[in-house]
């Protein structure tokens, strides 16, 4: 069986330039853009909503990424929307909420249905993002329930960036092994 599969018709769509590790699992409605990468043992299930990675995102080890069907008790339900150059760190739970660009989840840290993540945020690792909540991007936040704690400094902000494009030159690295060698 294939670690990428179908559910119910729906076959996840993974960009040519992005990465997923052979221990990962992606399954159904799953976009997964240019420069992203899947790292070891995440998954990755679009099976009863959609799930969208952006562009030179990376969910990182053990990370589990899903979502909440349409029903009486969730009218719509609720897909997963990462946007571009997003880190998301080890063993992270992300559950149909919405992460802006250039964020940095924290190792285990917890974002659960209907959450919104503004652009350029830090979530401390083992943060707690409760159903419905907001964060403003620019700000570092932590604590179950997550607080603000302060806005981003400019070398905060910078790493934002570098950490993410750090990710998609691991990723170009771990494809190249992966390729066959060439006959010659």
């Amino acid at each position: 069986m294939s670690n990428v599969r179908p559910f119910d018709g729906m076959q996840p769509k993974i960009a040519e330039e992005a990465w997923v590790d052979p221990s990962a699992v992606v399954i159904g409605d799953v976009e997964i853009g240019p420069g992203a990468s899947i790292w070891p043992l995440t998954v990755v299930r679009g099976d009863i909503h959609r799930i969208r990675i952006g562009a030179g995102s990376n969910i990182q080890d053990g990370s589990v990424v899903h979502v909440t069907h349409d029903s009486r008790f969730n009218p719509g339900g609720f897909p997963v929307c990462i946007g571009e150059r997003v880190t998301v760190g080890h063993k992270v739970m992300l559950h149909g909420c919405t992460i802006g660009d250039y964020c940095l989840i924290g190792m285990g840290a917890i974002v659960m249905d209907g959450a919104r993540i503004g652009a350029r945020v830090i979530l401390a690792a083992g943060s707690l993002v409760p159903p419905g909540k907001h964060l403003p991007g620019g700000y570092l936040y932590r604590g179950s329930p997550a607080r603000q704690v302060r806005p981003l400094g400019e070398e905060e902000l910078a790493f934002l960036e570098y950490v993410s494009g750090n990710y998609v030159e691991l990723a170009r690295r771990y494809r190249r092994q992966e390729s066959p060698p060439a006959a010659g």
